[in-house]
């Protein structure tokens, strides 16, 4: 049996653990890798892969095991009724030898300490992939928020803020929206954090509404970067947009977008998989009656013009591009035997596992990884910052230009080191994000 985390703990995750060490999270959280379908395990199992091409600089290679700092706090709340409800929240910042943290905030029943480290680890390589001044952070709060009304979900989210206080900021850590958190959630954690240190700091977050800093085009970015990537990806492939079939798992501002911009270039969108079910047209949904759906009700079940199949079926769709978009380890081994897709884009953040990825990668589907597929968010969130420190914004065209230049700029560096090497892309952008980040670290040496 795997054993639990008890007062060694520090050491194995090599980070201190901060307020409530000992909680009842803690006490459940098996052993780091004892399980191998765990993003924590998932994230480790890249970096091993990708040591052979560091040379001297894999001297470091512990340092991108072992998150920096790691935060759980208590947040509790007095709900509508009088009540006092708790909740467990996560500020993980993984490495900062490249620059301040950088990573969003989710809320989910789900969430737990070990997936916030596994996505403020990729955090860190996502941003060093596009050559941003970052390092990777990630944070939660593990609730489900469709059971809150609108002032629980503010009182939360500030008693959140202040718990973390004392790690972020506008050159410490910068969070950003994550799943079921928005451009008000991020106003709220803008406000109390200004508050608590007596002057706006519109910095210390991005994605936040734009009359209060925030930045055209953000909301959209990721499934523009997602976009942008598998555009340059079916020109190697010699796979036309025009005509081509996408499947797409999430329907988010990630899913949503990166399948308007696909259909606008000429594809089809023929299977569509949300949390209200699985829907399957081989003709292409109407697009614009889709997202009307989905604006409306939340999800895509009540789609009219598609068929409606079993959930596990989607993985066996007809499709020229399969666009993973929601939660981590949705690509098992078993349905990347399925999958009938040439190219594979990875638009939600641990998408596949790695036995997965060697079943693809023998079957000859591509895949574009998520630490440079879905980076479209951090760089707009990028822009946002060094907008809100000039106090000069640009507009959407600007924008849009300046993220299509670095994300195909990023992916070019990224194919030569896969061609050099003859290592998949996944395993290129590691190489490509580590060495910037070691030697960051070799650079700034070790204080004391």
């Amino acid at each position: 049996m795997p054993r639990r985390v008890t007062s060694a703990l520090p050491n194995q995750f090599g980070c201190g653990i901060h307020n409530t060490l000992a909680r009842s999270t803690m006490s459940q959280l098996s052993y780091v890798g004892a399980d191998t379908s765990s993003p924590w395990h998932t994230y480790l199992s890249q970096v091993d892969r990708v040591l052979p091409y560091l040379g001297p600089l894999a001297r470091w290679s512990e340092t991108l095991k072992r998150p920096k700092r790691a935060l759980i706090v208590d947040v509790p709340i007095e709900m509508d009724d009088g009540s006092v409800a708790h909740f467990e929240g996560y500020r993980v910042q993984h490495n900062l030898s490249r620059g301040p943290g950088k990573g969003g905030v989710r809320y989910h029943p789900d969430v737990t300490l070990e997936e916030v480290m596994a996505l403020s680890a990729w955090m860190t390589v996502k941003c060093a992939a596009v050559n941003l001044p970052y390092g990777g952070a990630k944070g939660g709060i593990r609730v489900d928020p469709k059971k809150l009304s609108l002032k629980e979900l503010e009182r939360m989210t500030r008693r959140y803020t202040s718990e973390i206080g004392i790690i972020i900021g506008p050159q410490q850590d910068i969070p950003a929206p994550d799943v079921n958190t928005n451009a008000q959630i991020m106003a709220w954690m803008m406000d109390t954090y200004s508050m608590n240190i007596g002057g706006t700091a519109t910095g210390v977050v991005t994605g936040k509404p734009l009359h209060l800093g925030g930045s055209l085009g953000r909301v959209k970015a990721t499934g523009r970067g997602v976009f942008v990537t598998g555009r340059e990806a079916a020109r190697r492939l010699n796979l036309p947009l025009e005509g081509a079939r996408i499947a797409v798992q999430g329907m988010g501002n990630v899913g949503g977008a990166a399948a308007e911009l696909f259909v606008q270039a000429g594809a089809r969108l023929v299977a569509v998989q949300d949390h209200t079910g699985t829907l399957v047209n081989p003709n292409g949904f109407d697009i614009a009656d889709a997202m009307a759906v989905l604006k409306r009700d939340g999800g895509i079940a009540n789609y009219r013009e598609a068929e409606r199949i079993e959930d596990e079926a989607f993985w066996d769709v007809d499709c020229d591009i399969l666009i993973p978009a929601a939660l981590e380890s949705q690509l098992t081994p078993a349905r990347a035997a399925r999958v009938k897709a040439k190219l594979v884009l990875e638009g939600a953040n641990g998408p596949t596992l790695p036995a997965a990825d060697d079943v693809l990668a023998e079957r000859g589907i591509l895949v574009v990884p998520d630490v440079i597929c879905n980076a479209g968010g951090v760089t707009v969130s990028y822009f946002e910052w060094v907008q809100d420190f000039s106090s000069f914004f640009w507009s959407e065209d600007e924008i849009n230009l300046r993220l299509d230049r670095i994300m195909v700029d990023a992916l070019k560096k990224i194919w030569d080191t896969a061609d050099r090497h003859r290592i998949s892309l996944r395993t290129a952008t590691f190489a490509v994000a580590c060495e910037r980040i070691l030697i960051a670290r070799e650079e700034r040496g070790l204080y004391p």
